[in-house]
C-alpha cells in the first residue's frame, strides 16, 4: 500500500549542511526525511517558491518531454529503501498505456511538483524509514533527529530554507 505525502519543507541538514526534502504523510504527522545533493534540491526549491528559470532546466525539459509525446506524469511513489538508498517509480501514461520508469526520488519529486501529480511513499518504505532514519553517519541519531523533524513549525523551515 503506498502512503500520499506531501513536501513539508526543504532544509539543511543543521549537522552535515546537506540538503533534506522532508515528506510528510497527508494523514498522520509521520515525517519521512530524503537527504538530496544540492542541484536536486534547488531543482525542487525552485518549484516550491514558483521561480521560473529563463531557460528549461532538466526537470522542465523532462515535463516538456511528456507533453508533447501526449505523456502525463500520474504519479511518482518512493518504492524503496535498500542499502541507504531510497528507489523510485515514475507512473507514466501515454494513452491507454501505462508505463513504469525507474527514477532518483528527487528527480521524481522535482518532476512531480512540475506535473502538479501526487507524491507516495511505500508503506514499507516508510516504515522503515521513520524507525531508521538513515543519512550521514555522523551527526544526531535517527531517535534525535526524527524528534526534531516531527517537532519542526513553520517558522523552524523558513530557518533552514534552502
Amino acid at each position: 500500500m503506498d502512503i500520499e505525502v506531501r513536501i513539508r519543507g526543504l532544509m539543511m541538514d543543521p549537522a552535515t549542511n546537506m540538503p533534506i526534502v522532508v515528506l510528510k504523510d497527508m494523514h498522520s504527522d509521520t515525517v519521512m526525511p530524503i537527504w538530496v545533493g544540492i542541484f536536486e534540491a534547488n531543482a525542487i526549491a525552485l518549484e516550491l517558491e514558483k521561480v521560473g528559470a529563463p531557460r528549461p532546466m532538466t526537470h522542465d525539459l523532462a515535463r516538456n518531454l511528456l507533453r508533447y509525446l501526449n505523456g502525463e506524469l500520474e504519479k511518482v511513489v518512493i518504492t524503496e529503501l535498500k542499502d541507504d538508498t531510497f528507489y523510485a517509480v515514475l507512473w507514466l501514461r501515454q494513452g491507454d498505456e501505462p508505463i513504469a520508469v525507474d527514477a532518483r526520488p528527487s528527480d521524481a519529486i522535482a518532476l512531480a511538483l512540475r506535473a502538479d501529480c501526487p507524491i507516495y511513499v511505500n508503506e514499507k518504505v516508510m516504515e522503515k524509514a521513520k524507525l531508521n532514519t538513515t543519512g550521514p553517519p555522523e551527526g544526531p541519531t535517527a531517535e534525535q533527529l526524527r524528534s526534531w523533524l516531527e517537532g519542526l513549525n513553520d517558522e523552524d523551515l523558513g530557518r533552514y530554507k534552502m
